[in-house]
């Protein structure tokens, strides 16, 4: 639900020092709501020891306008390379793709993303009249993937978890999450963000990593539980920090 796919855009940059500009396919309103922050990112890649041609993937903020985060623009600097901004076609997370020919020793790429947020809550026992969306779109977010698969022991772990929970899918959602946090860890010796393979992590009964590993948790146990409902879960990225609330107040 908060993955938006969006126009693609590709621009290719000549090889040499230049200043370049995203398209602005969407533009914040800062001024309507009120309570906007706005803040600026900058993140720079440097490649210490190249080899060959060298290509660096940098992922960029949501280009779509949100409730929560709306876009006011990307520049970059990449002294020597062909620069070009794309986007996935199957998710739409969007990014910048670097390339500098052998002969640049120093390949070095600098993003600065101008992003406008403001908080974001979502009543879940109450959750209101929810907008009608193409089933198509769902379901893209809600099938199972080669990491996040919805059968055998991941499906077998949804089942044991909520057996026996009473209420409707907020009480299992929130079954789910509590086990989560009961049985997981984060694992700093984990390379970077981890890969959410969330299948050997339920073989191997290792449940620590990071982010991706938790996270992918969080998404495919409720997916789990009946494919008539499945689209209840496109929010599944962020079932963890939807649910955070006190547990004496459950």
């Amino acid at each position: 639900m908060y993955r938006r796919a969006f126009l693609k855009a590709s621009v290719a940059l000549p090889a040499m020092a230049a200043m370049s500009t995203l398209p602005q396919l969407s533009r914040a309103d800062t001024g309507a709501a009120g309570k906007w922050r706005v803040f600026e990112v900058t993140t720079q890649v440097e490649i210490l020891k190249p080899t060959g041609v060298t290509r660096v993937w940098l992922p960029t903020p949501l280009l779509e306008d949100t409730p929560y985060q709306k876009s006011l623009g990307n520049t970059w600097k990449a002294d020597g390379a062909t620069v070009s901004a794309a986007h996935d076609p199957k998710f739409g997370a969007s990014f910048i793709f670097a390339e500098w020919p052998e002969a640049v020793k120093t390949p070095t790429l600098e993003l600065t993303s101008r992003i406008a947020t403001r908080d974001h809550t979502v009543d879940l026992p109450k959750p209101g009249i929810m907008p009608k969306i193409d089933p198509k779109v769902l379901a893209v977010y809600t099938e199972p993937t080669e990491l996040i698969p919805t059968d055998g022991l991941v499906r077998e772990t949804a089942q044991t978890i909520v057996k026996g929970v009473r209420g409707g899918h907020h009480e299992q959602a929130r079954a789910i999450y509590e086990w989560v946090v009961e049985n997981t860890f984060r694992d700093p010796k984990t390379r970077g963000c981890g890969i959410g393979d969330i299948k050997t992590m339920l073989e191997t009964k290792n449940l620590g990593g990071k982010c991706a590993d938790l996270n992918a948790l969080c998404r495919s146990l409720p997916r789990c539980r009946d494919p008539g409902t499945r689209r209840l879960w496109c929010a599944g990225s962020h079932l963890a920090a939807r649910l955070q609330e006190p547990r004496q107040k459950r």
